[in-house]
């Protein structure tokens, strides 16, 4: 992965004007959490979004894909954000709370761990 510091700098100040968020550096690219769940990662100066079968039409339609992990034949459920979604703080805001549904239900679906 790797990641400039300009970059998470950008995408910090763009996500933060749209929805309080938090960033940790991971696996040589960026987390970007929202209420503690994770919605977005910053990899290769790029910024992917979480996604799920309520929101892959939007980045399939603006000609996006997927993110693939050290060259992984198999993508993550992340997918990049286009140019024109970063220029627009209302659309951004739109697709940012389509993330963090996406990460809400998923978190949701995973089955709570056991006690100890």
């Amino acid at each position: 992965m790797g990641y400039t510091q300009e970059a998470r700098d950008r995408f910090e100040a763009l996500l933060g004007a749209v929805a309080p968020i938090e960033s940790k550096a991971m696996f040589g690219g960026v987390g970007i959490y929202a209420d503690g769940l994770i919605f977005a990662l910053i990899a290769e100066d790029k910024l992917y979004f979480k996604v799920d079968g309520t929101n892959q039409a939007d980045f399939e339609a603006a000609g996006m894909g997927p993110f693939y992990p050290y060259d992984s034949p198999t993508p993550m459920r992340y997918w990049e954000v286009p140019s024109s979604v970063l220029e627009d703080p209302a659309e951004l805001a739109v697709w940012v709370d389509k993330a963090r549904c996406v990460a809400e239900l998923a978190a949701l679906k995973k089955k709570p761990r056991r006690p100890r």
